[in-house]
């Protein structure tokens, strides 16, 4: 995570912010889809997915290669046309609908029978919790509902910034607020994963998944 700042030293939030942080390089991120969704998206019958915070759009272009139909929001327009034209280039263009949302604003709509959120953190304010609560509720009968994220700052990292918090699988599952009777649980836990630090040596990085399925409606 970064922070730029305005010319005023005053500093970017939101749509500027993630705009700007996309327009620093051509590709930020590998352009592989999250280890995570893979494992665990392969063995759901493909239909509708909902993609949250999708940037260039890896996961969303792995999840219509398999045949699901995609909605992939994400704040930053940078990131979106990014997005737009590898979809294009992997000739799955016309299996995603890309839409620009800052979801504590705004949500798309709909219902779906999985709803990824990746890394979902940000600096500065971010409802993330209520985020949640809302990709919970678009899931359909049946769906799934799977939330990956940070346990905690990665080792190089000296300063955290003190107003990002990275919740442990338990504190997701809980600020979910699944009534009961009404969800599986069917993941809550932490993993490691080698990421490599700033200098290219590869480091032990602990991050967690919450994966629930609502299950259908009593007759």
């Amino acid at each position: 995570m970064t922070e730029d700042t305005h010319a005023a030293d005053q500093p970017l939030q939101g749509r500027e912010f993630w705009d700007a942080r996309y327009g620093e390089k051509p590709q930020i991120w590998s352009g592989n889809p999250n280890t995570v969704l893979v494992r665990e998206a392969a063995g759901l019958l493909p239909g509708r997915a909902l993609d949250l915070g999708c940037g260039e759009g890896a996961d969303a272009i792995w999840l219509a290669k398999e045949g699901w139909r995609v909605t992939a929001a994400d704040i930053s327009g940078v990131a979106l046309d990014r997005a737009a034209g590898h979809a294009a280039q992997a000739g799955v263009g016309d299996r995603i609908d890309w839409q620009r949302h800052d979801l504590g604003e705004s949500f798309p709509e709909g219902s779906y029978d999985l709803v990824s959120a990746q890394f979902l953190h940000t600096l500065g304010e971010m409802p993330r919790e209520e985020i949640l609560r809302r990709a919970a509720a678009a899931v359909a009968p049946e769906g799934v509902l799977l939330v990956v994220g940070h346990s905690g700052f990665p080792s190089w990292e000296k300063n955290p910034h003190p107003e990002v918090h990275l919740p442990s699988p338990q504190e997701v599952l809980a600020g979910l607020e699944l009534p009961d009777g009404a969800w599986e649980v069917l993941l809550c836990a932490e993993h490691e994963r080698i990421q490599n630090d700033p200098e290219g040596r590869p480091t032990t990085r602990t991050d967690n998944a919450v994966k629930v399925r609502r299950l259908p409606a009593p007759r």
